[in-house]
């Protein structure tokens, strides 16, 4: 409104529940309206209207038709003080009942036609008559869409006052109007927060404030009641670009919300408080699933605030939580900067259906034959805007998601559409939802940012020299390798099937391998005394049948004479060919030996990353490369069970070895010693994340030399130096210093 209007409503409400700046905050229902009419022109003042609504409960045993009736009652039947009192049986009536008595009022008076509402603050509107309203599906009368907030309107006149702090005892004192009433209700004055508002303290409230109105109206102020609060009646669904600022102060977060629940949904939770356009965006998970959670964005604090009241309102069966949010939480589910996202969302007054589960081979045309009437059916659900009206998913490279989206032009077409939800095209069902445009911009924002093939991770000491990492051909082949054994099988059985090759083992030289999951992958390597016993070994016992003791199965195993070089590359995660290992005179090309993903020869490029470690402090730490990979640390000089030769090798990256076996002769293992030889880096991935730590870790390794303070937890905190067990890491783990 630009104009002053001819009549003001002063209305005040009570539930049976909290009061004062709590009102409306706990979900109580409506028991009390009250209004005075002001005519601005003549500065008169209309009689005080008392509205009582019986609330809704379930176990009421009257009759319905009584109950429907709006019954007048005398003054005197009643304490409060107001000229005219009704009772109403429901919310509804009560609202149609004011709308009319007003109505009447303004017309007997005869001053002219326009009226708006005037209310001490904003929640007798915004947190009471609109969100029950709602919650009861029920029409509110187009008189509660526009109100004055009498404190802004006082605010005019006396800047310096604070608009949170103001109440109607402090409005009326500074403008030397005399109240003979009781104080005013003061929420902070009891400790009930669902304690009740007397009925005389609020006809008391609005005569009050009709008095303020007067006051303003007069001289020296001469205040024009021209620009009115404005209520939101429907959302508007719009596009958000990711350049736009979007104020920290104006977003929440609602979580738990139903799976099926839509931003129409959401701005019903939220009615009485207006929604930036475009402004409820739904979360998804990562499989592309709503999470039941949702970001909206409000148009100013103080309509945040008031949303931040309505924590653990219910929204049918389920309480929805509402927390502070981040304008950049806004911008990461709703913006986007696509131009066909753009052009889909720019028709207004649409409303979208998702489809999921499409033949990846799916066009238009089936679309639209999907959604046209069959034979017989007169249900008509019309795409809007025929082809244009269907927005494809797709990969970065052009590939179908099998997702789309399609826009239907009213509410009744996009239910029809909905029934046909798992409904057959081609030889796929589809799955149908009510979508949102926040939604469409989370699709396409998450599929056309998604890499297509994970990129291999870079090495992650950049300072170390680049080599080549394939075993020289010619080495000396006194390993054998296992494959095929029984999942179920163990050391113990290994040890059987090696029959009197079982003496020729090293100490501490079975070496299973667990795939990334951590269960037995079927391949074995075994660290023989000597290559003539390997060969022999391999000769003997290839195909033949293990059995083992822990399962019914058996199976043939594969055997295989290999080096100490081709056995710590597999174990690093590069692959071998088992032609390989019978051809000693084959060229590299046709080995079919492949490096390990993550360290790998100069022919294979990854994008640059800083160093994790500065290059002289690097230097220092690690040792050449051919130490730290395919080498172990050398043992002191006669240790018992460790000759200086042996091969001992950690798992790299793409198989997890287990703790190294040995012949049930050696029956325990020798504590570390004090190593001052350089180490190895061994990375360990796929960590658990409520694993013990280094305690774990110790435990993985035991059997192989190395120094407690050496372990070395990378991710994004150090281990004690003195205390291996003590970590403040709370990340997965994947790399040990040995």
């Amino acid at each position: 409104m630009t104009a002053q209007v001819d009549y003001l409503v002063v209305v005040f409400t009570a539930t049976s529940g909290a009061s004062g700046e709590l009102l409306g905050s706990d979900e109580k229902e409506l028991v009390q309206l009250v209004w005075q009419l002001v005519d601005v022109k003549n500065k008169k003042l209309g009689r005080v209207n008392e509205l009582l609504i019986k609330p809704d409960l379930s176990d009421l045993t009257e009759e319905k038709e009584e109950e429907d009736v709006v019954e007048e009652r005398v003054e005197e039947e009643n304490g409060s003080g107001a000229d005219s009192v009704s009772t109403a049986a429901s919310l509804e009536a009560a609202l149609n009942e004011f709308h009319l008595q007003m109505t009447n009022e303004v017309n007997s008076a005869g001053a002219g036609t326009s009226v708006c509402l005037c209310t001490d603050g904003q929640l007798h509107i915004r947190q009471v008559i609109h969100p029950e309203a709602a919650s009861k599906n029920i029409l509110v009368p187009d008189c509660f869409y526009s109100f004055f907030d009498l404190r802004k309107e006082f605010k005019m006149h006396f800047p310096t006052s604070d608009l949170k702090a103001l109440n109607v005892h402090i409005m009326a004192e500074s403008l030397s109007i005399p109240v003979d009433v009781p104080p005013m209700w003061d929420p902070s004055a009891t400790l009930d927060p669902s304690a009740i508002l007397p009925a005389e303290v609020a006809v008391q409230h609005v005569q009050t404030m009709a008095s303020i109105v007067l006051a303003l109206l007069s001289e020296p102020f001469c205040h024009t009641f021209s620009n009115s609060e404005k209520v939101s009646e429907k959302f508007e669904s719009g596009t958000c670009s990711k350049m736009e600022k979007v104020c920290d102060n104006t977003v929440i977060r609602a979580r738990g919300l139903p799976w099926q629940s839509s931003d129409q949904d959401i701005a019903r939770f939220f009615r009485g408080l207006n929604i930036a356009k475009g402004g409820a965006a739904l979360c998804l998970n990562a499989q592309g699933r709503r999470n039941g959670e949702a970001l909206v964005r409000f148009v100013s604090e103080e309509h945040r605030d008031l949303a931040l009241q309505r924590h653990k309102h219910h929204m049918g069966n389920r309480y929805i939580e509402v927390y502070k949010a981040t304008g950049e939480d806004f911008l990461k589910i709703a913006g986007g900067t696509s131009n066909e996202v753009a052009m889909f969302l720019s028709r207004e007054d649409q409303i979208i259906v998702r489809m999921r589960g499409l033949p990846f081979s799916a066009t238009h045309e089936q679309v639209l034959a999907f959604f046209s009437p069959g034979d017989g059916l007169k249900e008509m659900c019309p795409v809007s805007g025929g082809k244009d009206g269907i927005l494809f998913v797709h990969y970065p490279d052009g590939r179908p998601t099998g997702d789309a989206f399609v826009l239907f032009a009213c509410e009744e077409h996009a239910q029809c559409a909905l029934r046909k939800h798992k409904e057959i095209l081609g030889r796929r069902y589809i799955e149908l939802f009510k979508s949102t445009a926040a939604e469409v911009q989370q699709v396409l924002n998450r599929y056309s940012s998604a890499p297509l093939i994970p990129v291999a991770p870079a090495p992650l000491v950049s300072v170390l020299p680049t080599v080549s990492l394939l075993p020289p051909p010619g080495g000396v082949r006194d390993c054998l390798r296992l494959r095929g054994l029984p999942y179920t099988a163990s050391i113990e059985d290994i040890l059987t099937f090696l029959g009197e090759f079982t003496h020729d083992i090293r100490p501490h030289g079975v070496h299973m391998v667990l795939n990334q999951q951590g269960r037995p992958s079927g391949d074995c390597f075994i660290q023989m005394t000597s290559a003539e016993r390997a060969v022999q070994a391999s000769q003997r016992l290839h195909k033949h049948v293990m059995t083992s003791q822990r399962g019914a199965n058996s199976r043939y195993v594969e055997v295989f004479p290999c080096s100490a070089e081709e056995m710590g590359l597999v174990l690093m995660g590069g692959s071998l060919s088992h032609t390989h290992t019978h051809t000693h005179t084959r060229s590299r090309s046709g080995t079919g030996l492949s490096p390990p993903p993550c360290l790998s020869p100069p022919s294979y490029s990854f994008t640059p990353v800083p160093p994790v470690l500065p290059t002289e402090a690097a230097a220092a730490l690690y040792p050449p490369i051919g130490q730290v990979l395919l080498t172990p640390r050398p043992l002191p000089p006669g240790h018992a069970y460790y000759p200086g030769a042996a091969q001992l090798y950690m798992n790299y990256t793409a198989y997890y070895p287990s703790p190294p076996g040995s012949p049930t002769t050696v029956g325990f293992y020798p504590s570390p010693s004090s190593i001052s030889s350089p180490g190895g880096l061994v990375r360990m991935p796929g960590l658990t994340y409520n694993s013990n730590g280094v305690k774990d870790l110790i435990n993985a390794v035991q059997g192989y030399q190395y120094a407690p303070e050496d372990a070395l937890m990378h991710a994004h905190g150090p281990v004690h130096a003195h205390d291996p067990t003590r970590t403040l890491l709370t990340q997965p783990k994947e790399w040990v210093c040995i």
